[in-house]
């Protein structure tokens, strides 16, 4: 094993990749693996080097003071003496030979003088800005649309070509920025372990195993007291053997593997996803709707047969226990099944080492039977379809406990609103691709307890704290509630929108008035529209809904105000996590971004 000539926090002189240009650096880390350093440059960007492309300050200096006073000016001038006799006249063509000669002494001169003294148009021109920070040019986007195949070919031929010198250079930028994303994306698949951890590393992700099935089983306890007051702690706990009914795991099974079926059926279109690290692009069929649609002539078959479908209330508790069991299990086989897939198949997050961590982030990025995408399938249908049964569930067994024969006007708003989010998100099935959930967090305990049991069980807690704490509310409050519910579905949807219609097709017409910061990765940063008023303003949309769906339950107790409060705790997390991402992918971009877009979430506040 080669040993590392360069230790942590030493300051050298690092090669830009696809250039011939060095630029002062700090080393960060040394990768015993690939034997590749992790160097910092002065604008914050992060890229990982090679032994080779890294120089001793002290040596370039030498090596730089020795060019300067060499054969190659002794050599420049005896060519010049030596083509004198038949130099060409003004305004004619100089030869091949002539013009390559010349531009290998440009290149030299102009080497030599950057290496002395970096300019800020050169940094920021190899970090993927240009003069003008704001574009809405869409060639810039995709560069990569715009290069030939057989780009290289061209740039021998254009020596002997008649095009200007203004068109030339032009081309050669293009190719520099080309060579440079190859690089970046070659360094990124090399490194491949996750090194920065999250949700508190080891001890976090171990604490965090425990923690969330306790709390959706303390919510759940406490919603069935007569008082769910926080002063009424600890809940009084049920028998073990009463937690656990074998019919019920079947019924919960009989759930999973129907919506399985519907997810196979081949209907809805099929599309790709983004490419992942080794450029591949996943396939998906887009049925979620019809997945829905199938679902509800179903209940709606067992509603004609008198099946009793507050049966879920009834047992609500043991089909959370159920969801609990059978996403553990899920995860344990999602781990073992992990550890034979070839690296380039692991996430990015879920790569540490550590089986704790690993486990609870998900170590393998798309984890497929045959065709059957696993995580993308949890992360719409079991979880989300049965939460809007689960809504239906609590609202009939509201009117047969109080024996009313309409349900409450409290109970049709929250069953409405939440309706509505779960059909927009299964309509705009596609829009999930480009999430951070799909894109880099690995399936493992996080999403499958996410998907199967967090969400069905306890987004579903206003109405069945309603079931057992009816709430009686006026016309006029119920008006302003579903005001502000679609006030923060329209900042939701259009954001969203804007967001995904971007990133599939950023030279499409219908959104030429769109702004945006270009990227050393071939991206564009948004900073008109919602993107422009905070840097995440699907969040925003969000919060305000959640905040809709608990005023109905009414301001006699905290609970049902729950789902506010964690809302706000996860996308504040969840928006540092895409900070802390996005600083590191696009640099120096990110931060002219920052500066034009100050708010995250909370314009003014936050």
């Amino acid at each position: 094993m080669p040993s590392r000539r360069f230790a942590d926090g030493e300051v050298v002189m690092g090669r830009w990749p696809g250039s011939v240009l060095y630029y002062e650096v700090q080393v960060t880390s040394y990768d015993d693996v690939s034997h590749l350093y992790t160097v910092k440059y002065k604008d914050g960007t992060e890229l990982a080097l090679k032994e080779s492309d890294i120089r001793s300050q002290s040596s370039f200096k030498q090596r730089k003071s020795q060019s300067s006073s060499s054969s190659p000016s002794r050599r420049s001038s005896s060519r010049s003496r030596s083509r004198s006799p038949g130099r060409p006249a003004k305004g004619r063509r100089r030869s091949a030979s002539q013009s390559r000669e010349h531009k290998d002494d440009k290149k030299k001169t102009i080497q030599e003088t950057s290496l002395a003294k970096p300019s800020e148009n050169n940094t920021r021109r190899y970090n993927g800005e240009p003069d003008s920070t704001e574009r809405n040019d869409m060639s810039c986007i995709s560069l990569e649309q715009k290069l030939k195949p057989d780009l290289e070919i061209e740039r021998v031929l254009e020596q002997y070509s008649l095009r200007s010198r203004k068109e030339e250079k032009k081309k050669e930028e293009i190719y520099s920025e080309k060579k440079i994303l190859e690089t970046v994306k070659k360094i990124e698949k090399a490194s491949s372990k996750t090194k920065e951890l999250e949700f508190g590393g080891r001890i976090g992700t171990f604490t965090l195993i425990f923690l969330l099935p306790a709390t959706v089983f303390y919510l759940l306890l406490m919603v069935k007291q007569d008082d769910p007051s926080l002063m009424n702690f600890p809940p009084p706990l049920p028998k073990l053997e009463s937690l656990w009914e074998a019919r019920v795991f079947g019924v919960f099974l009989l759930w999973f593997f129907l919506q399985a079926l519907f997810y196979l059926l081949p209907i809805g279109k099929v599309v790709e996803g983004l490419p992942l690290s080794n450029g591949r692009k996943l396939q998906y069929r887009i049925n979620g709707f019809y997945a829905f649609i199938l679902t509800a002539a179903a209940i709606g078959t067992l509603l004609y047969f008198q099946f009793e479908l507050h049966y879920l209330y009834d047992h609500f508790m043991q089909f959370a226990v159920s969801a609990a069991a059978f996403s553990m299990a899920l995860s344990i086989y999602l781990y073992i099944r992990s550890l034979k897939v070839p690296e380039e198949e692991l996430a990015p997050g879920g790569n540490s080492g550590y089986f704790v961590y690993d486990f609870f982030t998900g170590h393998e990025l798309n984890p497929r039977i045959g065709s059957f995408d696993l995580k993308y399938f949890c992360e719409l249908r079991p979880g989300l379809i049965g939460w809007v049964v689960i809504n239906l569930a609590m609202l009939l067994a509201e009117m047969k406990i109080h024996h009313q024969s309409m349900p409450s006007l409290a109970m049709i708003l929250v069953n409405s609103f939440q309706l509505l989010y779960v059909v927009d998100a299964l309509w705009n099935e596609e829009a999930i691709l480009t999430t951070m959930d799909i894109t880099h967090d690995g399936f493992g305990f996080m999403l499958a307890f996410g998907d199967l049991v967090w969400v069905p069980f306890v987004y579903s807690l206003q109405a069945f704290y309603l079931v057992g704490h009816p709430t009686a509310i006026s016309w006029p409050v119920a008006a302003a509630i579903t005001i502000l519910n679609c006030i923060g579905y329209y900042i939701f949807r259009s954001a969203n929108s804007q967001k995904n219609n971007f990133r599939r097709n950023p030279a499409d017409p219908k959104l030429a008035y769109l702004k945006f910061i270009p990227t050393a990765t071939g991206k564009g940063l948004l900073v008109t529209g919602w993107w422009g008023f905070v840097r995440h303003p699907n969040y925003l949309g969000d919060i305000i809904m959640a905040l809709a769906w608990s005023l109905p339950c009414g301001f006699n107790h905290i609970l049902p105000y729950f789902y506010v409060i964690y809302f706000i705790c996860l996308l504040v997390h969840r928006e540092a996590r895409d900070e802390h991402h996005c600083k590191q992918k696009y640099g120096l971009a990110w931060e002219r971004y920052c500066q034009r877009v100050p708010y995250r979430i909370f314009p003014y506040i936050y």
